[in-house]
């Protein structure tokens, strides 16, 4: 089937490395599909990479290949550029050059956004271009379009998600193998989940990342990475996923943002889920993120996170979106973060001591009577109510037996369960660091 086609887009890639390839691939492969969809013919015309050698065996001979990606980025045929080349620098100081030359772009950075969006979405709107970053948060799910577009009437209430793979891999492996953090790292590995320095992911930076967009979309305040509390999974033992599953929950690396009285929560820590629960269900390497909107309800959306040809599909899809806006005005183009600029404001993001939760904690405490007293006095003198209270057989040599305790509380307020475990470290019959972790359920 032929489709009428306007003036050809010419595209130039910043990067060719896992992503940059499986979109090179992916513009050819559906060329024709991507054409009647765009009505106009998309062409790499130029692709930057230091190693132009491997670039050159990679694309066509109608490509050109490029060393220097400022050059590229102010490339005189080039009209969209697409960075996927990642990190900080240069990437910023090419993307804000292509900007200033008047070319659209698209990236899957979110490092990038993440640090210095606001300063990047600025200059655009100056310039009368697109920014598009679909890729940049939970790779082939459409979570920025949903928010700026499918979600536009609603009030958001949450957002919640699975949106790092190679943390939920590990946690997996660690639940359904009893593995402990290290061996689940070292096989996340060995698969190609991790880096071979996984410090990003498993201590949740990634995530924060990515949460920080979300928010900013969600309530319509500006991107504030610098406030989000980040806790990773380093820290995680086989004892407490085994524990939480005795308690019918699983534990999910999460990254929420929730609309409160007081403003916004702003966090990713590891989060216990009832078993039940679409996010606890969610495995592997999958991503999966849920949105409530006070008209819709709470919605679902889960797919691939990561990898080559879910994040092309991303990519390809913001760069259809710009060929669409092409020929249309600056004034019509939909707002990158979602909300008109100037409704966008610094929005209060809540200090996580001000945070209302409810809690699990673990406490390696000497086997002997009245323990549970102190603790639960504890408890008690600041308010916070139990839900639950387990305790583990007795281990260690009969002259120092020792025993978990496994506490549910219900809802309260950070800062004062802060205090409550700061007493219970106090305590002489607690032999080891509590171990805290939230609750949640999103339904």
């Amino acid at each position: 089937m032929s489709a009428s086609r306007g003036r050809p887009i010419r595209l130039g890639l910043l990067g060719l490395g896992t992503v940059g390839l499986a979109a090179y691939d992916l513009l050819r492969r559906n060329q024709d599909e991507i054409t009647r969809r765009s009505g106009h013919a998309l062409q790499v015309v130029a692709v930057a990479r230091r190693d132009t050698q491997a670039a050159r065996r990679c694309v066509d001979d109608s490509v050109q290949v490029l060393a220097d990606g400022h050059a590229l980025v102010t490339h005189a045929e080039v009209d969209v550029v697409v960075e996927l080349m990642g990190g900080i620098d240069p990437a910023k100081q090419w993307v804000l050059a292509a900007i200033d030359a008047g070319k659209h772009v698209v990236t899957a950075n979110k490092a990038l956004l993440a640090l210095h969006g606001n300063e990047i979405f600025a200059r655009a709107r100056e310039r009368g271009v697109v920014v598009a970053f679909e890729a940049a948060v939970a790779g082939g799910i459409p979570i920025i379009k949903t928010l700026r577009e499918g979600l536009s009437a609603n009030r958001i209430q949450w957002v919640a998600g699975i949106i790092n793979g190679t943390t939920n891999f590990i946690l997996t492996q660690m639940r359904q193998k009893g593995l402990d953090f290290s061996s689940a790292l070292a096989q996340a590995q060995a698969l190609g989940y991790a880096e071979a320095d996984p410090t990003f992911d498993i201590e949740g930076v990634d995530a924060a990342h990515k949460i920080a967009l979300v928010s900013a979309m969600a309530f319509g305040v500006r991107v504030q990475f610098d406030r989000v509390h980040v806790e990773g999974i380093t820290q995680l033992q086989a004892a407490d996923m085994r524990y939480a599953e005795q308690l019918g929950y699983r534990i999910k690396l999460l990254g929420i943002t929730k609309r409160v009285d007081n403003g916004v929560e702003l966090r990713v820590h590891p989060t216990l889920l009832p078993q039940r629960s679409l996010l606890a269900s969610v495995e592997d390497a999958m991503n999966a993120v849920m949105v409530c909107g006070d008209a819709v309800g709470s919605t679902l959306y889960y797919g691939k996170g990561a990898g080559g040809d879910p994040t092309a599909s991303a990519v390809v899809a913001d760069v259809l979106d710009v060929a669409r806006l092409m020929d249309a005005d600056a004034v019509h183009h939909a707002p990158a973060l979602a909300f008109q600029p100037s409704a966008v404001d610094d929005g209060p993001v809540l200090p996580q001591d001000e945070v209302v939760t409810s809690y699990y904690l673990r406490l390696r405490v000497r086997d002997e009577a009245g323990v549970l007293a102190q603790l639960t006095a504890i408890l008690a003198q600041r308010h916070i109510s139990l839900d639950a209270v387990i305790q583990r057989e007795a281990q260690g040599d009969e002259a120092t037996p020792h025993t978990d305790l496994i506490v549910l509380t219900h809802a309260a307020r950070e800062g004062v369960m802060n205090q409550a475990i700061a007493a219970m470290q106090a305590l002489d019959v607690v032999v080891q660091p509590v171990v805290r972790l939230r609750r949640e359920v999103f339904a």
